[in-house]
């Protein structure tokens, strides 16, 4: 009543927090009790001069305040024992007017911290002890009307107890529930960075490993044949062959740090892919566009001038493509491959093959003999690009199959391309059209298209 959530025990959270602020925030709370029931007992005492329940003997009145202001002091305990203060002030007001006011507080604050049967039982028990009172001093014709009365009174503090105590229940689950919408922002927002984390990852390998090994492939060719020389095994390279190689080098050094100022451009301007009504992309801000399936020419013809020994078979419908993201994933799947091939089977042949259509899928494989013996690579990696890949067909509702088989390590990935003709894309962002998404090449050609790819 006087008190609120802190005297009646409600705000743990609170004393958790700031115990000693709770602490004075119990004691003023309890002083104000203290107060309100004292005052209550000096009333009394105005009223019976001025005339009140005159039926009330003169010595009885002295007698009625003192135990109306020992009630109101007993409520100094009622912090730490609400049910045996509340007995106190029950037997006080069992033949005590005065002691009302001490009652009423002591009867809601034991409702509201303690089951509802403990103050219902002080509070009959209160009524059963002053009967004899009622029966003895008060006149007939007011008999009735102050039993009422005093029954109407304590079932209003045990009604206004029980809902401070339902509110205080509601306040502790709201303080739940926001603690644990809280983790749960906590928890989605760690697991928006760990996937961040990973898609960046994802992407600085994408652009970055296939152009590493390149470069690596071509040091380590170079600095082979300078090694055979200076052993007097080969004839030293001429000024052409050196120039040709550091030239290649050079190119490969500039397009990797190309790519990485896209990646990191998109990273810092935080670009982002609004996503059309069927499931395609739209490229927003200043980020470069990602490569797909349209740059597969480009990616083959690369792998094959830096000595990479490739055959490729695409068949491919014409006038159809899947979208962007499929694209993109079926590029990096192919990239990927490639990659590994040089780093852990180098001088190999790599096979790749391209099919699907619309309804029915788009396949791509990847494969190359496995080396003989236990093949040391010289090119380092941490091996994450697998892991990688197959978290990027999964996020684009494929499958990706790799490892060993009958001498081959086979790189596969099915990918999901729906029926229909994609969405139109805004204008300028249409990649330029490749020949070989619309020529389809048997397998025993020796040439498998015209982008110059060779055996």
């Amino acid at each position: 009543m006087v008190e609120g959530g802190d005297a009646f025990g409600g705000d743990g959270g609170t004393a958790n927090e700031a115990p000693r602020a709770d602490r004075r925030r119990l004691a003023r709370g309890t002083m104000v009790a203290v107060g309100v029931g004292l005052g209550w007992a000096v009333l009394y005492a105005f009223l019976y001069r001025a005339g009140y329940n005159s039926y009330v003997p003169a010595w009885l009145m002295g007698v009625d305040v003192a135990l109306g202001a020992a009630a109101a002091l007993t409520l100094v305990a009622r912090p730490r024992y609400p049910l045996a203060a509340a007995v106190a002030v029950g037997l006080f007001s069992a033949v005590s007017s005065a002691a009302l006011a001490a009652l009423v507080i002591a009867l809601i604050g034991l409702t509201a911290r303690r089951p509802w049967w403990q103050a219902a039982s002080v509070a009959a028990g209160t009524l059963l002890l002053g009967l004899p009172w009622f029966l003895l001093l008060v006149p007939r014709d007011q008999l009735f009307f102050a039993i009422a009365v005093t029954v109407l009174l304590l079932s209003g503090c045990l009604g206004w107890g029980s809902a401070i105590r339902s509110r205080l229940r509601l306040i502790e689950r709201l303080r739940e529930d926001v603690l644990r919408a809280r983790a749960d922002r906590d928890r989605r927002l760690d697991e928006a960075r760990a996937d961040e984390r990973r898609r960046i990852a994802r992407e600085m390998h994408d652009v970055l490993a296939h152009r590493m090994s390149l470069l690596s492939v071509h040091a380590g060719a170079l600095a082979y044949r300078v090694r055979r020389s200076e052993q007097g095994q080969a004839p030293p390279p001429t000024a052409e062959e050196l120039g040709a190689a550091v030239e290649v080098i050079r190119d490969n050094a500039h397009r990797a740090l190309d790519e990485l100022g896209g990646v990191l451009a998109v990273l810092r301007a935080a670009d982002t892919a609004r996503t059309w009504g069927d499931g395609g992309t739209e490229e927003e801000g200043t980020a470069p566009p990602q490569p797909t399936l349209a740059d597969l020419d480009r990616l083959l013809r690369e792998a094959t001038g830096s000595g990479q020994r490739v055959s490729a078979r695409v068949e491919l419908p014409g006038g159809a493509a899947p979208l962007d993201r499929v694209g993109r994933s079926a590029y990096r799947v192919v990239q990927e491959g490639l990659t590994n091939a040089r780093k852990h089977a180098p001088g190999a042949r790599v096979e790749v093959r391209v099919h699907g259509g619309p309804g029915l899928g788009l396949a791509v494989s990847v494969r190359n003999p496995l080396p003989v013996g236990t093949a040391v690579s010289e090119i380092p990696g941490a091996g994450a690009g697998i892991t990688g890949l197959a978290e990027r067909v999964g996020l684009d509702g494929g499958t990706l199959t790799h490892g060993p088989d009958q001498g081959l390590f086979l790189l596969d990935a099915q990918l999901p391309w729906a029926d229909g003709v994609p969405a139109a894309r805004p204008p300028g962002t249409e990649p330029a059209p490749r020949p070989f998404a619309h020529r389809p090449v048997p397998a025993a050609s020796p040439a498998p298209y015209d982008s110059g790819v060779r055996y």
